[in-house]
């Protein structure tokens, strides 16, 4: 009873204390009102509800496509809206925020999501836009990556984005794991030697590819123009970060030690860096490329091991709305577990329904704007938007397009873990299969089972007009 007592009698006393405005001495000097309201708030307190403050927009603005059935899941260009809406058909609803405009117009189908989208799946995108860039000496260059660390998807591939400035090197190193490289623009000279003692040098131009093995080591020196290129590793979790620098070895292991390996006196190494190199500016190399061949009693790599494909050269198959052309095992055997495809798609066109067989699909967005589906079995979807620079994966046997949203054409990468690119076409495998089984699993019409191509069209050809929904058309 005496505990109770004093419970009742303090319960009022401590109410005054918490409802006490905190004393002025406490709040910084010229500051007004208070930190925290009194408990004449708690409550009912007789409030009305405000009508003047609105929590919907009237009559929201629509783009075209917006009012169409959910389940066409037509592209809804919001690229000119100032204020998007999360409207398709008779599902959403106003937005009258907080929120991102400029991403929601970036990522339309995932703000306006077509019906069809089911489920939940990971995410499948990824900008290099986001990524941390590590920027090189002396305004030499810079690398921004993707690796399972901001996209815990792309369990079997990892990419980089690395520029050098004219005549900048990426310094002497190797990796852990191999490394596949696409040059967007510029020129570059390639060095590397391998387990046999075998050098190689060669220079490479735009829209050509090196490989490098684990382990090769290898230098990379941009030409008098500089370059950009892509490299894609064949692990997820591979960092940039975690490269093998040639400066941090002789830095990280005792001078005695690296003078015994080069045979010198360790007063030789005074000039050595400080920190690692990375990416650093050069000296021009000699257009001369033999004046840098320097080969051993091991000779020079052989041509059917060597390290660069000179794929700019190569005209690509060109089909009704866009071209592709593959580099695998077949034609660069060096490269024995990669298989890429580059892909050129037209405007309204598609890289029609398929999937891949063995390998994950890791791909990168050189030019353009497209979407892509991935249904993941047994019921769920998801389409994501993708712009120039963006990552994109798809786990392997889930089926996928890749369609043109945009004004221009798509240019984008295709990358395998295969040694051989292959797919299945969905248009073909339906043409292929029997007419029953076509009519009595999906109730299609004859003259559609009837129009259905016996070959693999790679691509889907369509109207800059995203709205149509008629795609009559024989193959």
């Amino acid at each position: 009873m005496r505990v109770t007592t004093t419970f009742l009698l303090a319960g009022p006393a401590l109410l005054s204390v918490f409802a006490a405005p905190a004393p002025a001495g406490d709040n910084p000097p010229g500051s007004t009102g208070q930190l925290r309201g009194d408990q004449t708030l708690l409550g009912d307190d007789g409030t009305t509800i405000d009508r003047n403050d609105k929590g919907y927009i009237p009559n929201p603005p629509k783009v075209a496509g917006q009012d169409a059935d959910t389940d066409y899941g037509l592209y809804l260009d919001f690229s000119k809206e100032d204020h998007p809406q999360p409207i398709r058909g008779s599902h959403g609803g106003s937005d009258p925020g907080p929120g991102n405009p400029e991403m929601d117009k970036l990522n339309s189908d995932l703000f306006a999501a077509p019906g069809t989208d089911s489920g939940d799946t990971p995410n499948f995108k990824w900008s290099m836009g986001q990524s941390h860039n590590h920027l090189g000496l002396k305004n030499g260059g810079f690398a921004r990556q993707q690796n399972i660390a901001v996209l815990p998807a792309a369990k079997e591939m990892a990419g980089v984005d690395m520029h050098l400035e004219p005549n900048s090197y990426r310094e002497l190193h190797w990796h852990s794991a191999g490394e596949w490289a696409y040059i967007f623009n510029g020129s570059a000279r390639v060095a590397a030697m391998n387990q046999n003692g075998q050098n190689y040098v060669d220079n490479l131009n735009a829209g050509d590819v090196w490989f490098f093995p684990a382990g090769v080591p290898h230098s990379l020196q941009a030409g008098p123009e500089g370059t950009e290129f892509l490299l894609v590793f064949d692990s997820g979790s591979f960092s940039e970060e975690s490269t093998s620098l040639i400066s941090e070895m002789f830095l990280r292991n005792p001078q005695s030690v690296m003078a015994k390996t080069l045979r010198t006196d360790v007063s030789k190494f005074k000039n050595l860096p400080t920190d690692q190199l990375y990416i650093f500016p050069g000296t021009a190399f000699p257009q001369d490329i033999q004046k840098q061949n320097t080969t051993g009693p091991g000779g020079y790599t052989p041509k059917e091991n060597a390290y660069t494909f000179h794929w700019s050269q190569q005209q690509p198959l060109v089909t009704d709305g866009g071209s592709v052309k593959i580099l695998d095992p077949k034609t660069f055997p060096i490269a024995d577990n990669f298989s890429a495809a580059l892909v050129t798609i037209k405007p309204g066109a598609m890289r029609e329904v398929h999937w891949h067989l063995t390998s994950d699909e890791w791909n990168f967005f050189i030019q353009g704007q497209a979407r892509i589906t991935t249904f993941v079995a047994p019921d769920s979807s998801r389409t994501f938007d993708y712009q120039s620079g963006d990552v994109g994966y798809i786990p392997q046997a889930d089926s996928h397009y890749v369609e043109n949203t945009g004004s221009e054409d798509v240019i984008m990468l295709e990358m395998l873990k295969a040694p051989e690119f292959n797919d299945i076409s969905v248009a073909q495998w339906l043409g292929l299969t029997p007419k029953q089984i076509l009519k009595d699993t999906l109730g299609l019409d004859d003259d559609v089972i009837d129009n259905l191509p016996k070959y693999k069209p790679y691509f889907a050809p369509g109207d800059k007009n995203l709205t149509q929904t008629n795609f009559t058309k024989s193959f």
